[in-house]
């Protein structure tokens, strides 16, 4: 069944310049793989989103979506904006570029649909805050990675899990076509991407990574340990200083899988369930991760992020739970630990001392790493985790980024051995789909 039925779309149409047109089938059938598959397979702009909450159970909705109508990629101040039509240089800078076009419409809401019906999903990489903080410029660019990208979908697929069905979502601007016109070519796409869904896939694409892993991949540091080692020195003198309570320096590793990266997503979410399981496809540029930890989640009026810094012991009254709630509130260590982007977890604190530190420290820039993955609708919706536990392909080259946070007392062998660890559940992912899974 569709809805809305178009006597109600044209109802909708008076208030309202984007209006989502969905029709629900049984997935019993299919599973997100499957359908990205069947839907993106040689889309070179697609995404898939998933969740598995307290590493067993699966997240209700799972988003996924194919040839994006709008590209916004941002370095430093300079946006590109890519259409069908045409491609647009403007300035400005990723967010503020990214608030205008998320309030170009006037979305409608219809009740029982998933919260993701059409908007923004992309990243909004670490160096990012150089648009707002003075962090130095001492680390090389060289990957030359924009700063943020976000692709906009206004077709897309949403599995629900609880009731095991699909939602084909077909979202209708009536801006610059009349209504009838816009409903059905809403209702011509969701019977394309049914059709698709339908054929299914072809046997083609389990040959693809053959003998892959028989030859053992290569993986080289960024840096080496003795060089990661003297960081951490580095950094406990400046702790030691005052500068900083807490530094996070990280390493970059790179390889070249020789395997296809959705293959490497594939794995990762069998060997690493989390929260926010993405897999990003931008041409040339995909983006696999597994992140266990949200950075910030706004649904109408609620916003909601879960950062865990500072404590006090409860007072003895109300008035004692009043004062320390005060000095917690003062102190800047726990405010700085607080403030969303990028994590404190992924840099330290004070954050913005830390993140000068930490350019200092690293030879290259961050790009994804420590940034956010996310999506983001017209009605102010969104859903976003902090990078990490995230590999980004370029063609056939892989990079992985590890940090580990500095305090007082940190052992700087420990601690690269922390890097070491943390890098172990995305390469045996790599090393699983290398054996094709």
């Amino acid at each position: 069944m569709v809805q809305p039925d178009f006597r109600e779309f044209s109802r909708l149409a008076r208030g309202h310049t984007l209006i989502p047109v969905v029709k629900s089938v049984t997935a019993d059938l299919l599973t997100p793989v499957s359908a990205f598959l069947a839907v993106a397979e040689k889309e070179p702009y697609a995404f898939l989103l998933e969740s598995v909450e307290r590493g067993e159970q699966i997240g209700r909705y799972t988003f996924l979506g194919a040839r994006p109508y709008m590209q916004v990629s941002a370095r430093e101040d300079q946006v590109l904006i890519t259409t069908h039509k045409h491609t647009e240089e403007t300035s400005g800078g990723a967010l503020r570029t990214a608030k205008k076009v998320l309030r170009a419409h006037k979305p409608a809401t219809i009740a029982g649909l998933p919260p993701f019906t059409a908007g923004a999903v992309g990243y909004f990489g670490y160096d990012l805050i150089r648009q707002l903080e003075k962090i130095g410029n001492h680390a090389k660019a060289d990957l030359k990675l924009p700063d943020s990208v976000l692709m906009f979908f206004d077709r897309l697929l949403a599995f629900d899990h609880l009731r095991h069905q699909i939602h084909i979502i077909a979202s209708a601007d009536v801006r610059e076509e009349s209504p009838r016109k816009a409903y059905a070519r809403a209702l011509h796409d969701i019977e394309a991407l049914e059709k698709k869904l339908s054929t299914g896939l072809r046997p083609a694409h389990w040959q693809t990574n053959a003998g892959s892993g028989r030859h053992k991949m290569r993986i080289q540091a960024g840096i080496s340990r003795q060089r990661f080692m003297q960081a951490v020195e580095r950094a406990k003198t400046y702790i030691a200083a005052g500068d900083a309570f807490q530094i996070v320096p990280s390493l970059r590793l790179s390889f070249t899988p020789k395997v296809s990266g959705f293959d490497i997503y594939r794995a990762l979410r069998t060997v690493n369930p989390s929260p926010y399981l993405y897999y990003l496809r931008m041409g040339e540029t995909q983006i696999i991760g597994s992140s266990p930890e949200m950075l910030v989640r706004a649904s109408g009026a609620r916003l909601e992020y879960r950062p865990i810094a500072g404590t006090r012991p409860r007072g003895h009254d109300q008035a004692e739970d009043e004062r320390l709630e005060k000095e917690m509130l003062a102190d800047e260590k726990e405010r700085a630990e607080h403030v969303c982007f990028p994590a404190g977890t992924l840099s330290g604190a004070p954050k913005v001392r830390a993140m000068q530190i930490i350019e200092e420290l690293e030879p290259t820039r961050r790009g994804i790493y420590g940034g956010s993955v996310l999506y983001a609708d017209f009605a102010g919706n969104l859903d976003s985790c902090i990078a990490i536990r995230t590999m980004l392909m370029e063609g056939e080259k892989a990079y992985l980024q590890v940090g580990a946070g500095i305090v007082a007392d940190s052992d700087p062998a420990r601690e690269y051995e922390e890097c070491m660890n943390k890098a172990k559940a995305v390469l045996r992912a790599v090393e699983m789909a290398r054996g094709r899974l």
